[in-house]
Order: structure tokens, then C-alpha cells, then sequence
């Protein structure tokens, strides 16, 4: 089904064009302009001919550190890369880029060069009025182009001053890549709230090359507007698009493209709050931590050649549990969470931080390991995963506590940052 330009149900518009706490033209859908179906150009491969989501640099890109791996699996710590952040949400790199860049939820993105924070943010955005740490709302998600180093693209999600999701696309100067050209702003999609929270916030680029983007059931207990079923709504779901040119088009195998009932957009739903998820970077397996409602917080990974259109249970189910929907408890073509803890007991927590599957240099015998926290309780667990054999060597990891851990970072190496938004610290994963 095409995506109107109207409102699709209430609550929710999805606009596109061009110009101008936690956790949509006439004639034509919410692809618009061109339907060419060809991705963007893929990112590259390694030697076994596996996706690497991160492409590699252009010539004159600055070059990456130097890497100096140890052997064996070392006992895991935290090392301070930057304080007195005012509300830091998320840290990510360009890819082949060594520069960090630092999510405040207030709206600043900052940038870490050379291990020093930059005086000058790369840009600061018009964001919704956030005023507490427990405010979902805010500039939530950042996605570098993976060929950013020659087009200087870049995107991001925020919550506007209505509460409204808007993904928008801007470019680095051509003059400064240290700061972003503010009039590049384009609008790539807009979708109304009915809440303030419940918003998802994380966006990527996938091992196909298409945008991703994770939005939340809109708000309210026990997704009060029924929207983690419902497929005539943005809400609740993963969306896929192609950013290759803008207006943005639909790729031709989104499961519910064309005539196929639901909105162009979906790639799959049944999300209640799919606040932070992940690509890995050499299999192109999809980790997504949704966060739960009361009982139960759960990841559920989606292997890279699964179809879309797959339903992840809420508000059916919570976790691998039955929590009772509009259609019951009918478990019946729902995909079960590969790793689920309650938030009752020990350890215990009340929102699932998802992280990244490990893949730098620096600790190759950690390679495969997954790596997740809980917002509350300010545990960092890690397990390994396969299809064959499920979710392996669960660790506890106590070197890597920290107060408040909104989000996990990854950089252009691989290697994993904590980001601690009650202490305003970005921290490196890295060997005692």
C-alpha cells in the first residue's frame, strides 16, 4: 500500500521532501519522485565476501590509529574519552574516519578530534525542549553515509517541538569537514506522535546499503493505540528506505511494498521500543534491544538473510511471554526474543541498552561477542550468538559499570564506547 500524504490513521503523517529518561505524493506512496530500486552503492566486503557495513575511506580521509591487539580475552575496563557532556545519548564515526562524534539530547552534535573535544559542535539542531534526563525526546539518532567521506552526508533523528520524529539529511562543509553546512538541511521523513515517549530513536545504514530506522509504539502503557500490530502505521516498526536520492524511494523488496497491504515503508514491526540496535559489521546480523514494558526486557536478532516483514510480538507478547493484545496471546508467526532477562530479581534492570557485536583489533579473541547493558541497573553483559546454537557465554562484565549508560558506540575500527549520561562521559571498552 502507498503511503498518502494525508494522515494514515490517526496521529501519524508521513511527509518528505526536499528544502529548507528513555525511551509520509499524490499519486504515488511514501517513495515519491523516482521508484528506481537500486540501492545506494553497497559497502564493501571482506576476504569471505561478508558485508562490512562500514566502506572504506576516501584517499585523502585522515588516517586511522595505529591498532595493537593482545592476545587472549582480557578482563574488561573503561577508559575515559571525554567528561562534562551535557546529556550525551550516542557516540559513532564515519566510516574510516578516526573522529568521533558525540550526541547531546539538547540538540549539539560535538566532535572529538585528536582525543579533545572540539569547541565548535559540528551542528546543534532546533530540537524538542528537553529539560531532564529522563526526557525521551531530543536529538536521539546519528548515520553517516557510507560513502560520507565524498558526499559528506549524514542524517539524523530527532524529536521536533511538537514531539513529531523527523529523519533529515545534511551535509558536511566542503570548505570545514570539522563542521556540518547548517542550510543542507533536507527533510526525509516526518511521522507524528501521540506521546512524548516511546520513540525509538536509532537509525543506520544496513549491509544493503538502505537506511534503517527504529520508532517506537508512540507511548503509553501497553501501547495504548495499538500501534506494534497495526501496519497502516510508522509506529512500532523498523522502516527500510533508499536515501539515494530525495525524495526517498522504496526498495522493491520491502515486504509490504506496491500492492502488498501496509505501509512501503515497514520492514518489520512489532516493536515496542527499539531504542538502540545494531548491523554486524562482518555477518550483517541485526541486533535489536527493545525495550520492555514491566516484566520482561529482551534483544531479538534478525539474521542478515532473513526476509522482511517479520513480527516481533508486542504487544502480544513481552519478551517470550504472553502479555495479551488485541488478538490474545496467539504466539503463532511471532519471532521469539533470542535473549530475554526480567527486570525483576537479579540482575535485574528496567530498560535493555542493546549494544554491538565486537569486531575491532585491539581484542580479537572477543570478535563475535555482543555486548548489552541495562539503563537502570548499570550492568554490562555480553554473549555470543548463532542460528545453530542460539545465545551462548552470557559474562558479566563489573569493570565496565557505569551510572546511567544510555547507548554503546562504535567507532571506525570497531572498537566499543559506553556512553553515561548521568555522569556526561563518553568511555572506551578496552583491556585492564
Amino acid at each position: 500500500m502507498r503511503t498518502p500524504r494525508f494522515p494514515a490513521a490517526p496521529g501519524l503523517r508521513l511527509a518528505l521532501g526536499l528544502g529548507l529518561g528513555l525511551l509520509g505524493a499524490c499519486g504515488g506512496g511514501g517513495s515519491g519522485g523516482d521508484d528506481d530500486d537500486t540501492p545506494i552503492d553497497a559497502p564493501a566486503t571482506d576476504d569471505s565476501g561478508n558485508p562490512i557495513v562500514d566502506a572504506a575511506p576516501a584517499p585523502d580521509a585522515p588516517p586511522l590509529p595505529v591498532c595493537e591487539p593482545v592476545t587472549g580475552v582480557p578482563t574488561l575496563d573503561l577508559q575515559v574519552i571525554a567528561s562534562d557532556l551535557d546529556m550525551p545519548v550516542f557516540v559513532t564515526s564515519p566510516p574510516g574516519d578516526p573522529r568521533l562524534f558525540v550526541l547531546e539530547k539538547k540538540g549539539s552534535i560535538l566532535l572529538i578530534k585528536d582525543g579533545v573535544v572540539q569547541p565548535t559542535p559540528f551542528l546543534t539542531i532546533d530540537v524538542a525542549n528537553v529539560s531532564s534526563l529522563s526526557d525521551e525526546r531530543g536529538l536521539l539518532g546519528l548515520a553517516f553515509h557510507p560513502q560520507y567521506a565524498t558526499n559528506r552526508k549524514f542524517y539524523v533523528f530527532y524529536m521536533d517541538n511538537s514531539s513529531d520524529h523527523v529523519i533529515a539529511e545534511y551535509q558536511a562543509s566542503a570548505a570545514n569537514p570539522d563542521v556540518a553546512d547548517p542550510t543542507s538541511y533536507q527533510l526525509v521523513l516526518h511521522v507524528d506522535d501521540i506521546a512524548s515517549n516511546h520513540n525509538g530513536g536509532m537509525l543506520d545504514f544496513g549491509p544493503d546499503g538502505y537506511l534503517y530506522i527504529g520508532i517506537g509504539d508512540g507511548g503509553g502503557a501497553n501501547d495504548t493505540a495499538q500501534n506494534g500490530q497495526n501496519l497502516d502505521v510508522a509506529m512500532g516498526k523498523i522502516l527500510r528506505i533508499d536515501v539515494a536520492t530525495l525524495p526517498y524511494s522504496i526498495p522493491a523488496d520491502n515486504p509490504f511494498a506496491g500492492a502488498t497491504p501496509g505501509l512501503d515503508e515497514i520492514w518489520s514491526y512489532g516493536w515496542r521500543n527499539p531504542w538502540r540496535w545494531s548491523f554486524d559489521r562482518q555477518t550483517g546480523d541485526l541486533y535489536v534491544g527493545d525495550v520492555g514494558q514491566d516484566t520482561w526486557e529482551e534483544v531479538s536478532i534478525e539474521p542478515a538473510d532473513a526476509p522482511g516483514g517479520l513480527n516481533y510480538g508486542w504487544r502480544i507478547m513481552e519478551g517470550n511471554h504472553c502479555r495479551g493484545g488485541t488478538s490474545g496471546c496467539d504466539m503463532t508467526g511471532k519471532v521469539p526474543a533470542a535473549f530475554e532477562y526480567a527486570q525483576a530479581g537479579s540482575p535485574g534492570g528496567c530498560t535493555v541498552i542493546g549494544g554491538y557485536v565486537y569486531r575491532g583489533c585491539r581484542m580479537p579473541d572477543l570478535h563475535g561477542t555482543y555486548f548489552l547493558a541495562d539503563y537502570c541497573s548499570n550492568w554490562v553483559r555480553s554473549f555470543e550468538w548463532s542460528e545453530a546454537g542460539g545465545v551462548t557465554n552470557v559474562t558479566n562484565h563489573p569493570g565496565l559499570a557505569t551510572d546511567d549508560i544510555v547507548s554503546f558506540g562504535q567507532d571506525a575500527q570497531g572498537e566499543l564506547y559506553i556512553v553515561s549520561q548521568g555522569n556526561g562521559q563518553v568511555l572506551k571498552i578496552v583491556p585492564q
